[in-house]
């Protein structure tokens, strides 16, 4: 097959979001496909082909609104100089989608729409007429494919999975060292969604009961010197800044739970945070706030949940983990099997019977979760 990715941002640029479309057409070139990216921001995948984007006076001027919107027009208009393809695989929501559906279905070529977080709550009156062109969708996460049926996209469209991980990668970190005494992780942008403020506020309680507890938050933006304000010197809190993905994984399997207290905004909010499935890989505990959910792809013993907003139920939650050993091996051990599946060549091969489903003649895979 031929396929286009579609995706406004690639690495180096951070984020899960660009990782997965980095990873993704690693895998699919792997399998012997022809792989074409169009992107605003970073690279392309070594390996794969670049569509050319040309900025008209439209483009510019609507660039000044939505930057996004903008390339979702030019994506559109160099669909036709693109040659043939089998799929358009966007990467994105409404705004691209809206020019996009229309070129995809003038050329008859097939739209799936992969949507990585959660909807923004602003623009739903517009979705369905945005969405009207979109084949298929792949909700990563629960809450994303919640949002879609509430913009009225028909269930049945919609395929629910998660990001793959490179598990052999990941799993050679795994035991290579202890798990340090009291040691928190979190790892993420420093932005609102991430809410980072929640955590050092329930690490601050929780000090008063482990006097040994310290906190890293790996990751790096706007919100730095603000958190850095709230963690206050002297604390056990530390900020390790941007970290390589080894990085990640060597501070992450040392660790004796790891964290994330993300939230939803109305313009935002998390799908499946790929993070916290690595940690999971790794053997660490995962403690994460019911906004940030793995469901449906990990089943719920294999990790915590605490109510989004409330230190309180975080601070328990940590207690649970950090003071039962017995509690922290069984989740240790729930994690490790509940993302066996999740190897990146696996994932890669249940795009690929998407776009299968998308091809003419054949008959509709069901969209069970996967």
């Amino acid at each position: 097959m031929r396929i286009l990715h579609i995706g406004y941002r690639l690495p180096p640029e951070p984020g899960g979001l660009e990782r997965h479309i980095q990873r993704l057409t690693h895998e699919q070139l792997l399998r012997g496909h022809r792989v074409v990216v169009a992107h605003r921001r970073g690279a392309a995948p070594d390996g794969a082909e670049t569509l050319p984007l040309v900025q008209n006076r439209l483009s510019r001027a609507v660039s000044r609104r939505s930057d996004v919107v903008a390339f979702g027009m030019e994506c559109a208009r160099a669909l036709s100089h693109a040659g043939d393809l089998d799929v358009v695989h966007l990467h994105g929501d409404h705004r691209e989608a809206l020019a996009l559906g229309s070129a995809a279905r003038r050329l008859r070529v097939p739209l799936m729409l992969t949507v990585h977080g959660a909807l923004t709550t602003r623009h739903r009156p517009i979705m369905p007429f945005a969405f009207r062109h979109v084949d298929e969708f792949v909700a990563i996460g629960a809450r994303p494919a919640e949002d879609l049926v509430r913009a009225g996209i028909p269930a049945h469209k919609i395929y629910t999975m998660s990001s793959g991980l490179d598990l052999d990668r990941v799993t050679w970190f795994r035991g290579r060292k202890p798990a340090e005494s009291g040691l928190i992780v979190s790892v993420g942008s420093l932005n609102k969604v991430k809410n980072h403020a929640l955590t050092i506020e329930a690490f601050h309680e929780l000090r008063a009961h482990r006097p040994d507890a310290r906190l890293v938050i790996a990751g790096d933006g706007v919100e730095r010197a603000e958190l850095e304000r709230l963690a206050g010197t002297g604390s056990g809190i530390r900020f390790a800044g941007h970290l390589s993905e080894d990085g990640v994984y060597s501070l992450v399997s040392r660790a004796q739970v790891f964290v994330l207290s993300s939230r939803r905004l109305p313009s935002i909010g998390e799908g499946i945070p790929t993070a916290a499935l690595e940690a999971l890989a790794l053997g660490t505990p995962v403690i994460v706030s019911s906004d940030a959910s793995l469901e449906p792809v990990i089943e719920p013993r294999a990790y915590r949940t605490f109510r989004s907003g409330s230190v309180a139920a975080l601070v328990a939650q940590l207690r649970a983990v950090l003071d039962d050993e017995t509690s922290r091996a069984q989740l240790i051990e729930r994690g490790r099997r509940a993302v066996s599946a999740l190897d990146w060549s696996l994932v890669a091969g249940r795009v690929e019977e998407r776009y299968m489903n998308l091809m003419p003649g054949r008959p509709r895979l069901s969209t069970e979760t996967s």
